[in-house]
């Protein structure tokens, strides 16, 4: 089958095209990229006004399948990823129960062919159940196409296991994913340690605390020679030392959600589980220096940290609340009003944070781009169109959003996976 897209802004990190072309697509390939493609197709899709971008990849999503379906299941978060214009997922390993051997990494990218309509693939854990004594079966799972070992809710505490696991994920030809909180220094905490904090009564949690972590794992990293990748980044001393350790010539990259660069706690209106994150909400200083390093290239990727949980679970007060927001549907919508139209970052940019270098840090070399030969996973996306979030549309089983009834620019019109439509708007 051959589809056309037609009149549309190609924005390709790949070959740096910026501009008005058309794309054909046959079965699941690329095959053409032109100013004017005059040849038939089977369905024509008209993108004029809109970006035509690579499917989004998201380095971070909890789809809670196994064991705690009744959150998110793999095939109603492909939904949400796919209205997102989130082609491949990057599934979290803290599900129940944990995935930590070759065996689980498997039989979940099996159920996920068949289930979910955007890629899956699993990450597996770095110890036994993320119980931080014995490591995981790491060469099971990278065998089993895990691509990187992540202990994400948690990190490793010990550094001599951790460095361990990292010389191993360096033979095995994996990345770690890093999730960097001193849980010796958390303390209760539920939100960030600050005058709002105070003003709700409510245990802070300090900057230090992620970033005493983040400086031990790029110094780990930089012994081992593994490459890291540093998850949900949220302070600015983070930036500093991802600047520090790229200077350096070190394997180190780093992602930053749509809510630590669209929010701060000043921002939080209630002690309300909606406002809950794990790192949470920081202060403006923060905010503007994730703004900064992610327009600077210092950042290099955006992740939504998809967490969706029950509504019994959120709708009480932030000490009680579960850790997590959903983002998957939002994340493309959030990035565009925040820092595209506000000219903070170039639409090429967002391409490149969103999907280029994702498929990079994960070695796809088929994904994240629009050019000929790779893969037909694309977005078009209308940057004009204005909506309401509005979580009675979502998806996803998750509703736990602090992002409902925000007014935002930017909608996703289809998505296709391997040349196929698995999203169309209306």
């Amino acid at each position: 089958m051959k589809i056309l897209i037609q009149n549309g802004h190609v924005l390709d990190p790949l070959t740096r095209k910026d501009g008005q072309y058309d794309v054909l697509i046959e079965n699941e390939k690329i095959i053409a990229v032109e100013p004017k493609i005059t040849e038939t197709a089977d369905q024509v899709i008209h993108a004029e006004g809109m970006y035509v971008m690579p499917g989004f990849i998201d380095l971070h999503v909890h789809l809670r399948d196994p064991g705690l379906t009744y959150k998110e299941t793999l095939a109603t978060g492909g939904a949400a990823a796919a209205r997102g214009g989130v082609t491949t997922i990057c599934a979290m390993p803290n599900t129940k129960p944990v995935i930590d051997t070759g065996k689980k990494v498997k039989e979940v990218m099996q159920r996920a062919k068949e289930e979910s309509p955007v890629h899956v693939i699993q990450l597996g854990a770095i110890t036994v159940n993320q119980e931080g004594k014995e490591l995981a079966d790491i060469k099971g799972m990278a065998e089993a196409g895990c691509r990187a070992i992540s202990e994400d809710g948690k990190s490793v505490m010990t550094a001599a296991l951790y460095r361990k696991a990292m010389k191993i994920a360096k033979e095995c030809g994996l990345s770690i994913f890093a999730h960097c909180e001193d849980i010796t220094m958390v303390e209760g905490g539920v939100m960030n340690a600050d005058r709002k904090a105070e003003e709700l009564g409510l245990p802070g949690i300090t900057n230090a605390v992620e970033d005493v972590i983040v400086a031990r794992d790029i110094l780990l990293a930089k012994e081992t020679g593994v490459r890291l990748h540093l998850c949900h980044c949220s302070t600015k001393d983070s930036v500093k030392m991802v600047k520090l350790a790229k200077e350096e010539g070190l394997p180190v990259t780093a992602e930053v959600c749509p809510h630590h660069f669209t929010m701060t706690t000043d921002d939080i209106t209630e002690d309300h589980g909606r406002f809950k994150m794990n790192p949470p909400l920081r202060g403006q200083a923060d905010k503007e220096a994730l703004q900064k390093g992610l327009a600077e290239d210092i950042m290099d990727v955006i992740a939504t940290d998809h967490a969706p949980h029950g509504e019994a679970e959120k709708q009480c007060s932030m000490k009680k609340a579960a850790f997590g927001i959903v983002g998957l549907e939002t994340s493309v919508s959030l990035t565009y009003t925040e820092l595209v139209a506000t000219g903070k970052m170039t639409p090429m940019q967002m391409a490149e944070k969103m999907s280029f270098h994702p498929a990079r840090i994960l070695g796809l070399d088929d994904k994240g781009a629009v050019a000929a030969g790779k893969t037909a996973d694309l977005v078009i996306f209308d940057p004009n169109e204005e909506y309401i979030i509005d979580t009675d549309t979502f998806r996803s089983k998750g509703k736990n959003t602090p992002f409902g009834g925000r007014r935002v620019r930017g909608n996703v019109h289809y998505t296709l996976v391997d040349g196929k439509i698995v999203y169309q708007y209306r």
